[in-house]
């Protein structure tokens, strides 16, 4: 686990704010939604409980600012599995920083999306509003079977020009 230091909380609050921008305000509804990156990335990058704290802080915050129905805690819960999941995958491939293979990052957000956004979002959204779960979760599907692939790209390109950088070295 990587020490909370001020420069992880300075990136992590970045990403919380980043989340709320693209959960919020740039979306395309019902097509695309990036708001699940920055969580996915400090999830990667930062461990399980970085990501964690930023899918809770960030869902929490952007229903704040721009509130789009009732207060769910039980999709709170899925951001902060949205950070968890891949955090610990990550951990149990034994991926180091900065050589992150692909398929290692592939894997971690694949199980990470279809728990999260194909099977527990749908279900929480038929249990409390009664939308019906097939549907929801093939729309689901069929989105994370864009995002999954292009969120992998991205933060394989990211990681790698960090840290070619040095961004990524513990004592910056």
């Amino acid at each position: 686990m990587k020490k909370f230091n001020p420069r992880i909380i300075a990136i992590s609050g970045f990403l919380i704010a980043l989340n709320i921008v693209l959960s919020r305000f740039i979306t395309i509804p019902g097509i695309i939604n990036f708001g699940g990156f920055p969580i996915i990335f400090g999830g990667i990058v930062f461990g399980p409980i970085v990501g964690g704290v930023i899918g809770t802080l960030g869902d929490i915050v952007s229903f704040i600012v721009k509130p789009t129905g009732p207060f769910m805690p039980h999709f709170v819960l899925t951001s902060a599995l949205t950070g968890i999941i891949p955090g610990i995958l990550m951990k149990v491939l034994k991926a180091e920083l900065p050589e992150f293979p692909f398929w290692k990052i592939l894997i971690s957000i694949l199980v990470g999306q279809v728990t999260t956004s194909v099977l527990m979002v749908p279900y929480f959204r038929n249990i409390l509003f009664g939308h019906p779960f097939l549907l929801t979760m093939s729309k689901a599907a069929t989105k994370q079977a864009i995002n999954i692939p292009v969120y992998s790209i991205l933060i394989k390109g990211l990681v790698a020009s960090l840290a070619k950088a040095g961004a990524l070295k513990e004592e910056c």
